[in-house]
């Protein structure tokens, strides 16, 4: 199934934000859209329908991000960058 990339990222998502009322809907044409059923009423509907590959850019764009992990080489390299 084609749509396992958008539950992934869906999933990312929910770990990253802790909020676990994120969902994926796919429309009949194949396309997906991003909403939050956290309130009471209607799911706040976040993005617009996007084929599969804007979708997950969308979604690992949305919400908050992990630091990125660095080395100590990392870091030293970084610094002689900044020195010349």
């Amino acid at each position: 199934m084609r749509s396992t990339r958008a539950t992934s990222a869906v999933e990312r998502l929910k770990e990253r934000s802790g909020n676990d009322a994120y969902a994926m809907v796919r429309t009949a044409g194949g396309a997906f859209y991003l909403v939050d059923n956290s309130g009471e009423g209607a799911p706040v509907i976040l993005s617009e329908q996007l084929p599969l590959d804007d979708f997950v850019s969308f979604v690992k764009a949305y919400g908050p991000q992990k630091p990125r992990r660095q080395t100590k080489s990392d870091i030293a390299f970084e610094k002689q960058l900044v020195k010349k």
